[in-house]
């Protein structure tokens, strides 16, 4: 699966004839547009849970939900400067509560 962080008005291409547009939105909501062919059936993941038979159809579906914050490990490290630093030019990285001694 690929995540992408994308710009108001950029848009994804998928093979020749399907585009999906983002149009904004805020916190919880995003706006797209989808740009396809009318021979192609489009349709949202709750009209699809909505129409399933069974508990065990339902249960097969693919369920997505948001992705937490990237691990610890990822995340840019702060650099401080302390005065000692700051004198001799040189950073010093933060330690996270994790990785403290």
């Amino acid at each position: 699966m690929l995540r992408l962080t994308m710009s108001t008005e950029e848009y994804l291409q998928i093979g020749q004839d399907v585009k999906v547009i983002f149009l904004g939105g805020s916190k919880n909501h995003l706006r797209i547009m989808i740009d396809a062919p009318k021979e192609l059936n489009v349709v949202r993941s709750k009209v699809i849970e909505n129409h399933a038979q069974s508990e065990e159809e339902k249960a097969s579906l693919p369920h997505y939900h948001a992705v937490p914050d990237l691990p610890e490990k990822y995340r840019k490290k702060k650099v401080l400067m302390n005065d000692s630093a700051k004198k001799s030019g040189k950073p010093v990285l933060s330690q996270t509560a994790g990785q403290q001694r």
